[in-house]
């Protein structure tokens, strides 16, 4: 069996699965947000009853972080609908803008929207927050209310979007019917060269099958190139395995991912057992590409969709307006890094907006230094309008007051994931994705740039 067959195998109480099966599968985390968690919730009461009990209140997660900073009342008021359902529930993990069980979030646009506006138990972009703080966890089943869910298959676990209907049935039973979904093989070997990240990885792949070659499909990355990257190299590819229409992408469990649950179950307190699963000598797969790491090059994703791949060094002709680092995606410590060697002493010539994923990601970029200056300093005088609200922000567009959101027709150049027309706001904008280092180079350009031409 592949790694997502043995997975679903035994969260079925089977003993082998195969393609094109339905089975039913116990869910270890379901996760929900401020954007899907009142629908979900409407939908558990309405089904279950007005009284009814969660299946586990110690197996759900509730992280607002898409709508949050913003003016929009509507917006905060799902915030408070997501705090009075955990205060009925008494669910355990629920990461609140404030801090008051009783209160209510209200954004302060007087204050801006540089600076903190949050207390001391928000933990930002679900996807990068669930790992953080300990919700990850090889050979177990992850359920979200959000397409990108499929992040977490970094940890050698099978994690997919739901949707509400299907959240509110999970929220009450602990159970889903799935299809086994079919396994396409991506073998990746040799290293990443100099200017080159996870993120032309998945979108060279991408470019390779189309936005919907995975549709329904899981997308299993292994080989020996995989051993070289990093969890957070990881974390990118898995991502994005949902903008080729994937059911869930999935890493093989090592050294790498054993040491990071490790530390972050035993320094949240979550559950720190788990079992890994490994793959078969013998798998079936749909589909099987090799991918010679060594060999890429900085790849850009064009208007309209993320299969729209060309060379980052064949499209300088393009003149940008903005560019954008942040989201679940590219708004990792790494990924700010590595933008910030490409940056360091030089300034944007265009508009460029930086949004951390989690507040502990802007802990890192404010304590860190390179010198005598931290690496948040050498980003704010880069030019770089630094946010320390980790939030979703701008990358699924949001009301109009969002921070980094296109509210007028321009071209974007983004470390974002998606870039369907009006993803990031006006839906008249054009939005290139490519890695962290790219969009640096590009800022500084004003047009899409390698990144290599920075490169010592």
């Amino acid at each position: 069996m592949t790694l997502t067959e043995k997975i679903l195998a035994r969260a079925a109480g089977k003993a082998q699965v195969q393609a094109g099966d339905n089975v039913w599968v116990k869910a270890d985390v379901l996760m929900t947000h401020d954007v899907c968690g009142p629908g979900t919730i409407g939908v558990f009461k309405r089904e279950f009853g007005k009284n009814a009990r969660v299946w586990d209140r110690n197996k759900i997660v509730i992280i607002p972080d898409h709508y949050i900073f913003t003016a929009d009342s509507k917006s905060n008021r799902n915030v408070d609908i997501l705090r009075e359902f955990v205060k009925e529930q008494q669910v355990e993990y629920f990461y609140d803008v404030i801090d008051d069980p009783n209160g209510h979030w209200v954004f302060d646009p007087t204050q801006g929207q540089l600076k903190r506006q949050y207390g001391s138990n928000f933990a930002g972009v679900c996807h990068t927050a669930l790992p953080q703080k300990g919700h990850t966890r090889p050979g177990e089943i992850l359920f979200g209310t959000d397409s990108h869910t499929c992040m977490a298959g970094a940890f050698n676990e099978f994690a997919t979007g739901i949707g509400n209907t299907d959240a509110g049935f999970v929220m009450g039973t602990g159970k889903l019917l799935l299809k086994v979904p079919e396994t396409m093989h991506f073998r990746l070997e040799g290293m990443l060269q100099p200017g080159l990240m996870a993120k032309d990885v998945i979108l060279h792949c991408i470019g390779e099958i189309g936005f919907d070659g995975a549709t329904y499909r899981a997308m299993q990355f292994d080989g020996p190139g995989a051993t070289h990257l990093s969890m957070d190299d990881r974390m990118t590819i898995a991502n994005m395995t949902i903008e080729a229409g994937g059911k869930n992408g999935i890493f093989e469990f090592d050294a790498q991912t054993q040491a990071y649950v490790d530390y972050r179950c035993k320094l949240n307190g979550t559950k720190a057992t788990y079992e890994p699963v490994e793959r078969d000598r013998e798998q079936k797969f749909v589909y099987e590409l090799v991918v010679d790491l060594s060999r890429l090059e900085p790849v850009v994703a064009c208007h309209p969709d993320p299969g729209q791949r060309k060379l980052a060094k064949e499209l300088n002709h393009i003149k940008l307006d903005r560019a954008y680092i942040g989201s679940c995606t590219g708004g990792k410590t790494s990924d700010f890094l590595d933008f910030a060697r490409v940056v360091r002493g030089k300034h944007v010539a265009i508009d460029t907006f930086g949004v951390p994923a989690t507040p502990e990601i802007v802990r890192d970029l404010q304590a860190a230094r390179w010198g005598e200056k931290t690496v948040w300093q050498i980003l704010v005088e880069a030019g770089v309008q630094m946010t320390e609200n980790a939030s979703c922000a701008a990358c699924l567009g949001g009301p109009t007051d969002t921070f980094g959101r296109m509210n007028t027709p321009m071209k974007c150049i983004s470390a974002t994931n998606r870039n369907f027309p009006g993803r990031m706001g006006n839906k008249e904008s054009q939005v290139f994705l490519a890695s962290p280092m790219t969009v640096a180079a590009s800022a500084i350009t004003g047009k899409i740039t390698d990144p290599r031409e920075f490169l010592s």
